[in-house]
């Protein structure tokens, strides 16, 4: 029973969710992450840019997106999708790539602080007073330095989002 408990422990511990609420309709919150011209408006933390996005969004289709920082260094994803339920539900996996799509190990300059090779993501909608609420769940990390970053990224690439929707 011990062991069950610490692989329970384990798989809790490899997730991070973040909750938010838009202020906006579920189909303008869904558009923001499966239009590109929308999600390049976002992706990314404070100060970063999205320069190339490229989404095909099917089951089974692919993504590439690039993610430049403030120094002109280029971080390239790639993923693909695994379910879509519009405009309630969308799951994918992500990773590291090249400008091509095809998956790398992550970049030297971040590997160290134990990045997965790949993970799921999943991302929620729910329509509540013509606003969103929207769950996201990212699934794969393992070291507790890491999950933070990755929240205080996803975090920061929420608030351009939530500015960028309250524009329309």
């Amino acid at each position: 029973m011990q062991q069950l408990n610490e692989e329970i422990t384990e798989v809790k511990s490899q997730k991070l969710v973040i909750v938010r609420e838009f202020n906006a309709p579920i189909e303008t919150v869904w558009q923001a992450w499966t239009v590109e011209e929308h999600y390049k408006k976002w992706w990314g933390p404070k100060d970063y840019t999205c320069p190339v996005c490229k989404i095909h969004l099917r089951v089974g289709g692919k993504y590439l997106f690039c993610m430049r920082s403030p120094k002109g260094n280029d971080y390239w994803t790639t993923g693909e999708y695994i379910e879509i339920s519009a405009p309630n539900k969308l799951v994918y996996t992500d990773s590291f790539s090249d400008e091509n799509g095809n998956q790398i190990d992550p970049p030297a300059d971040i590997s160290s602080s134990g990045l997965p090779e790949n993970v799921k993501v999943t991302v929620v909608l729910v329509e509540k007073e013509r606003k969103t609420i929207m769950t996201l769940i990212h699934e794969g990390i393992t070291a507790d330095e890491m999950k933070q970053m990755a929240e205080r990224i996803w975090n920061e690439a929420f608030d351009k989002m939530a500015t960028g929707i309250s524009r329309v």
